[in-house]
């Protein structure tokens, strides 16, 4: 199978060494969302090195950069389903999203104008946070012109009203906002692998309240991959769907480096079986959020974190192409 274009292709690891020349994501071309070839690329992959949101342990705001330096020992290929995104469709590092690091609201903003120029020009994005009130504004692009279920992998649901008397906007909160103002059907949400101590049931109550399904790691670990996943997929139906992956949802032992970890989680395997389940689903972005490199400098946290967006990239891709055929 040829590429759409040879030009959005990674350089192979055989011509040049892994270690050598600029990290971009998957060593794929980087190009600037406002050039004449960005406009060719189907799937964006995009950095939002922000964490302004975060209420205890920052550092996420450091996550796209070590992201993009692991990510260059990704190669081509889906060791199960067979699956070379590469010539799926054409990908592309397309930077990071602009933010203002002192000031929330206006991070928020120029978030989803950046977002919002990506979905004009009908790319897909695939986004490495960054704490998770980043996927607040990245819903609200997507989700401008009528809501999108999702799929949502984490330990904490991020459906808190405040933090410290009157703060909305933090990584405690995006999914609540972005229900609220209307980018996020509940209905058509599911939130997996809920677990660990908890300020108060407040943040529960009202989701489920709203419709929003909460599988819980019990409930998660007592049903199996197979049979969540079976409902998640009946959850969403055939509507766009967004998926968003916190780190922390899997387990410390593997994953160490974020900002909030909470024991008992998935093993990396079942996070990889998880993501392999949506394939066939209406997918139009995703994100992988709070890696937090100061917590684990060794890096093996980002490899995690960029082993699932290479399984992400290669849904999104197939959902991508599965459109562009619909559309002849």
């Amino acid at each position: 199978m040829q590429p759409k274009d040879s030009a959005f292709q990674p350089i192979p690891g055989m011509q040049t060494p892994r270690f050598a020349g600029m990290p971009t994501f998957m060593r794929l071309p980087h190009l600037d969302l406002e050039s004449a070839q960005a406009a060719k690329a189907d799937i964006g992959i995009v950095g939002v090195p922000f964490d302004g949101g975060t209420s205890n342990r920052p550092g996420p705001r450091h996550g796209p950069r070590q992201l993009r330096d692991l990510s260059t020992m990704i190669r081509t290929t889906h060791p199960r389903s067979g699956v070379n995104p590469f010539k799926l469709v054409n990908c592309a590092d397309l930077g990071d999203a602009p933010v203002n690091p002192m000031d929330i609201m206006q991070s928020l903003d120029m978030i989803t104008g950046f977002f919002n120029r990506m979905s004009d020009k009908g790319i897909v994005p695939l986004t490495a946070g960054g704490d998770h009130l980043i996927s607040f504004p990245i819903l609200r692009a997507l989700g401008r012109d009528g809501p999108v279920g999702m799929i949502h992998f984490d330990a904490h649901t991020d459906m808190n009203d405040v933090y410290f008397g009157d703060s909305k906007y933090t990584h405690g909160t995006p999914f609540r906002r972005a229900i609220e103002q209307g980018f996020l059907d509940p209905k058509r949400t599911i939130q997996i692998g809920i677990r660990g101590v908890k300020y108060e049931v407040s943040d529960f109550d009202w989701a489920l309240e709203q419709g929003v399904r909460i599988v819980e790691i019990d409930e998660f670990f007592e049903r199996g991959v197979a049979s969540v996943m079976t409902e998640a997929r009946e959850i969403v139906g055939d509507g766009k769907t967004y998926i968003s992956f916190d780190i922390d949802g899997i387990d410390p032992a593997f994953a160490p480096g974020t900002g909030t970890p909470e024991i008992g989680g998935f093993t990396t395997y079942q996070a990889q079986q998880m993501v392999r389940a949506l394939e066939g689903l209406n997918l139009v972005g995703a994100d992988l959020v709070e890696v937090s490199p100061p917590f684990d400098p060794s890096g093996g946290t980002a490899w995690v974190g960029v082993s699932i967006m290479f399984e992400l990239l290669c849904v999104l891709a197939t959902a991508q192409d599965a459109r562009s055929h619909s559309q002849v």
